[in-house]
């Protein structure tokens, strides 16, 4: 996650935890000033500017005029968040309940890379929300609802000059919001959450004042989940990320989403397009802590269909399955750590029209293709990603930012047109050797891969004259090189070594 996304983030989850936090009952009197003195520590521990004005009357706390601010990463604007007004009313139960505007203000300003000033303001609406907190100031609860949560688009200002209304157009709207969240307050503040909505909807417009393009999107998801746990410092701030890392922040949640579907349209210098997509739905899981970074993504059924200016034709095609994980360190460490990289093209078909480019004839088989691959290792980080001197000194040294230590192909998969090519494999890297290898550190190990259906598809590429026969020829004597016959008809084997010596073989022959 970079350090930009990272802020995205922190916006996020702090205005999550304002205006959505919920909790089961507790057991405990909590009083209003309780509630609000943790929203406050919260915010302003986190990085936010916050002034408020506070009157009290009766069992209620009143806070008015509620401004936060948030200063972007590297100078690079603000963003704002403005509340009317805040309720929190002590009941005799010993629980509070949250009281908040319906509507309440969200503004930021930001940089563009020519150094254009662009000014944001956007408007938050709830219907019907309901909020109440129970526990103690050390044990927080929270339960909440809404009938429907909207974001508005008011306007957008560059250099100070508002765009026309028409000119820029974002709504998005959430139904049916429930959810829950236990908060515990000690040296860290710990959090588990779960959330649950219905209908998601947006709806997305921007004409370029210049006349040099245009977009309308709209789509929407037929519900989400989210549930989350994590840790944050009690005094973290967000300018260090590194140091909130060090400091113990810990964050792991799964986003999910119903089926779906997008629409888009456009029209540039380059021409116009249209693209939609749809999907039978799926789930982002995102964790960040000291021992890295984690994505982990998930989409089913996935449809999709286009129409490109530079493309002569439409573009169509299917993904009963597609997936997409990464996890990498952060921090600069002696020791070695672990990171991942995997995906996957499930099940994927393209339409008769693309197949009828290079293939007319249909004599290649149009079976669902599947690539996957999954890599796993472990490396030394050597310098510290959220450290921009840190960053600045390697770009200009030209060291490299970290060792490759171990490497293991979990699973290869291309199984296309007819062929299928299988492997696994696993190797150690020596970074005392840079000479061997011509400058990569010195692997040792080995890869079994297995080829099913090569002749085959070759025999098919020459008939349908893509591929000519003195190339085939050579195709054929490569995979003799390389390869053995194995079980099965029109099946080969074969394991590629790197000894501790420096050396290549193929099937227990050295061809290096």
């Amino acid at each position: 996650m970079s350090l930009s996304s990272s802020r995205f983030y922190t916006l996020s989850c702090s205005t999550a935890v304002a205006l959505f936090l919920g909790a089961p009952a507790a057991f405990a009197d909590l009083t209003g000033a309780d509630v609000w003195a943790d929203w406050r520590g919260y915010m302003e521990g986190f990085g936010y500017g916050l002034t408020a004005d506070e009157a009290v009357s009766g069992n209620t706390l009143t806070v008015s005029n509620v401004v936060m601010s948030l200063p972007l990463e590297g100078q690079a604007g603000t963003v704002g968040y403005t509340i009317p007004t805040l309720d929190f009313v002590t009941n005799a139960d010993g629980t509070v309940n949250v009281v908040m505007a319906p509507q309440s203000d969200l503004t930021m300003q930001t940089k563009t890379e020519t150094g254009e000033v662009v000014d944001i303001a956007a408007s938050y609406d709830t219907a019907n929300f309901q909020m109440v907190a129970s526990g103690d100031p050390s044990a927080l609860t929270y339960t909440y609802s809404a009938d429907t949560m909207d974001i508005t688009l008011d306007s957008v200002a560059m250099n100070g000059t508002t765009l026309p209304a028409d000119a820029a157009r974002f709504v998005m709207s959430v139904a049916d919001i429930k959810g829950t969240t236990d908060i515990t307050v000690a040296d860290k503040r710990t959090y588990d959450q779960t959330m649950t909505s219905g209908a998601v909807t947006y709806d997305a417009a921007f004409v370029d004042p210049e006349g040099q393009g245009r977009f309308a999107l709209k789509g929407g998801t037929q519900g989400m989940t989210f549930g989350g746990v994590g840790d944050l410092p009690a005094d973290g701030q967000t300018t260090d990320i590194g140091a909130l890392l060090a400091a113990g922040f810990d964050f792991s949640g799964t986003f999910g989403f119903l089926a779906g579907n997008m629409n888009l349209n456009f029209d540039g210098p380059d021409g116009a397009g249209t693209a939609s997509t749809s999907s039978q739905g799926g789930n982002i899981g995102v964790a960040m802590g000291q021992e890295g970074l984690r994505y982990d993504v998930t989409q089913n059924g996935l449809d999709v269909n286009m129409l490109m200016p530079d493309v002569p034709l439409p573009i169509s095609f299917k993904m009963q399955q597609s997936k997409f994980n990464l996890t990498m360190p952060m921090q600069k460490s002696d020791e070695e750590q672990d990171f991942a990289f995997g995906f996957k093209m499930g099940d994927f078909t393209m339409s008769d029209m693309i197949w009828g480019i290079f293939d007319p004839t249909g004599q290649l088989p149009r079976d669902p293709a599947t690539i996957a691959i999954d890599l796993t290792g472990k490396a030394k980080v050597l310098f510290d990603f959220f450290d921009p001197a840190q960053a600045a000194a390697l770009e200009s040294s030209g060291a490299v930012p970290g060792e490759l230590n171990a490497l293991t192909l979990q699973n290869l998969v291309v199984d296309a047109v007819g062929a299928r090519l299988s492997g696994k494999g696993d190797f150690v890297f020596d970074n005392t050797d840079l000479v061997s290898f011509g400058g990569i550190p010195k692997p040792e190990g080995a890869v079994d891969l297995e080829l099913v259906g090569g002749n085959g598809l070759i025999d098919k590429l020459v008939a349908m004259g893509l591929l000519p026969e003195q190339q085939a020829m050579g195709a054929r004597m490569m995979m003799g090189l390389f390869a053995v016959p194995g079980e099965g008809e029109d099946t080969l084997n074969s394991k590629i070594e790197f000894n501790d010596q420096g050396h290549i073989l193929a099937n227990g022959q050295r061809i290096q």
